[in-house]
């Protein structure tokens, strides 16, 4: 298949392009800095350079090469700007999917998040519905994601994962992320609130695997939410990093995914099924 990737040089991109290279699909790894042309092409993919939000340019590339299938990983977050993430879910989304349905792109696989659930007391299934009511500075995540999920929709044959929160090499909790600075400053409290993972090697298997899923949306996290008095400590002790602080309570949101539906519908097995052995392995 032809494949359009963007987001192509994040953290799940960088491991998703070769996996569909070795595959035997065609790849197109968008990116919007000329700079990482190289990059994607060292990956085996065709680098295309355009940016999510110029329109006209997005219609233009998608219209021209006719992909089979587009996957969505854009995402903004290397500087914490939850802005300019729900700006790029909005906008972005908005563009590639207009673009997909003007030239009749057949699949579109889409990220999405597993923490935009309604608050409760049991790990959400995806049932729950997203977190309508939530105050700021919550709501403009959720916006973000709402308005993404509602867009992907558009496209008749479309698959919205529902990722887990990322660690693994060059997120917020490799060794050298801004999770793991704020734990080794004493900065982070563990607290009541749920959490569910998901290693970055998972989240690029299943958005390969999801070119053969059925429609909708699914939970893409590993076997074990846990709360933050559970799963905070064992990471500090990966980092050497000295003992966290308890804070009782949790934020709104806080309530772990269950992945329920991907395991036993789509037959989904993560590699990393739990943080607990998932952390020290990946800082190594």
């Amino acid at each position: 298949m032809k494949i359009f990737v963007a987001g192509s040089t994040g953290v799940i991109g960088r491991l998703l392009l070769p996996k569909l290279v070795r595959a035997g699909h065609e790849v197109f790894g968008m990116t919007h800095c000329v700079e990482r042309k190289a990059s994607i092409q060292a990956l085996g993919a065709k680098p295309i350079v355009v940016d999510a939000f110029e329109r006209d340019d997005i219609l233009g590339v998608i219209g021209e090469l006719r992909p089979d299938v587009i996957i969505h990983q854009l995402t903004s977050l290397s500087n914490w700007n939850l802005e300019d993430n729900a700006r790029i879910r909005i906008e972005g989304t908005r563009n590639l999917v207009d673009a997909a349905k003007a030239a009749g792109v057949k699949r579109f696989i889409a990220q999405s998040i597993s923490w935009a659930y309604e608050p409760g007391d049991h790990p959400a299934t995806e049932e729950v519905p997203l977190d309508l009511q939530a105050p700021l500075p919550r709501k403009s995540t959720i916006n973000g994601i709402i308005a993404l999920e509602r867009a992907v929709a558009e496209v008749p044959n479309h698959v919205i994962l529902r990722y887990g929160m990322l660690y693994g090499p060059e997120t917020w909790y490799d060794k050298r992320g801004v999770m793991a600075e704020k734990v080794l400053q004493r900065q982070l409290h563990a607290n009541d609130g749920i959490t569910s993972f998901l290693h970055v090697e998972d989240a690029a298997n299943a958005a390969m695997l999801a070119l053969d899923w059925p429609t909708g949306w699914v939970n893409i996290v590993d076997n074990e939410p846990a709360a933050g008095t559970q799963w905070l400590p064992v990471y500090a002790d990966a980092l050497q990093a000295p003992e966290p602080e308890y804070q009782p309570g949790r934020n709104r949101g806080e309530r772990g995914a269950s992945n329920t539906k991907a395991q036993n519908e789509y037959g989904w097995v993560p590699l990393y099924p739990t943080w607990r052995s998932g952390f020290g392995q990946s800082l190594r």
